[in-house]
């Protein structure tokens, strides 16, 4: 995590390393077994079961196939692939530090980049089922479709900061740029089609824009879909 990039956002590095300069210790990966019955038992220690956090980062390379990797699959994505690693914000010391240590210590190679997410918070509080704001991403998809879903997310979702999603949030972002604007400029570019075209037209290849790319590559898919938006608008008008 010494070079710039390998964390993003770049703050959740600066995190990272000021934890490591506070200095480091030994950290214990298991516990009493008849404290906590439901781990993973030790080798050679029956009185021991390993911590669910230590079992769990391994997952990341034994859905792969590690370490038999019979189907070639941790070879071609881990190993010679780029390995791009997404958590939530509060995991940064067990996927930049630990993690990390954890690979080093089997001598496999290391995560390329960890990007680090924010939480999606609900009427300015945390999503929890005691208070009733939970929204189901099953309800969702059921209600607005499974690419009206990922559109609004990837639009109203901050990459890296919280978010607050509510479902008259959703409605309104949905009737205002899904129904209303997009939808109107199909509907738009359909009834001149049928008037003026008697046959299908070929379509034509394009590049996308360097800050559409730019973007993508930053991982502000806000800024990207913004930006789809801004031409969406602007063709909506000059049909208009």
């Amino acid at each position: 995590f010494r070079s710039p990039g390998v964390i993003i956002p770049e703050w959740r590095r600066d995190e990272a390393i000021a934890f490591v300069q506070s200095g480091l210790e030994d950290f214990s990966i298991s516990r009493e077994k008849k404290r906590l019955t439901w781990g993973v038992p030790v080798p050679d220690d029956e009185s021991q079961v390993m911590y669910v956090w230590f079992d769990a980062l391994t997952s990341y390379i034994s859905t792969l196939g590690w370490p038999a990797d019979t189907e070639g699959k941790f070879k071609k994505f881990w190993e010679e692939g780029t390995v791009l690693q997404m958590a939530g914000k509060d995991q940064v010391r067990f996927q930049s530090l630990m993690w990390q240590a954890m690979l080093m210590s089997a001598q496999i190679k290391n995560t390329d980049q960890v990007f680090y997410h924010g939480f999606i918070n609900s009427g300015g509080q945390r999503m929890s089922k005691s208070l009733g704001n939970v929204i189901s991403p099953y309800d969702l998809v059921k209600k607005y479709g499974t690419d009206a879903t990922r559109y609004m997310f990837l639009r109203h979702v901050h990459p890296t900061e919280d978010s607050d999603v509510t479902w008259e949030r959703l409605d309104e972002w949905y009737t205002a740029h899904l129904t209303n604007g997009l939808g109107n400029l199909v509907a738009r570019v359909m009834k001149l089609a049928g008037e003026h075209l008697e046959a299908p037209v070929a379509t034509v290849s394009i590049e996308f824009p360097k800050e559409y790319a730019d973007a993508i590559a930053r991982f502000q898919f806000n800024q990207a879909t913004d930006l789809i938006w801004e031409h969406i608008q602007k063709l909506d008008e000059r049909i208009a």
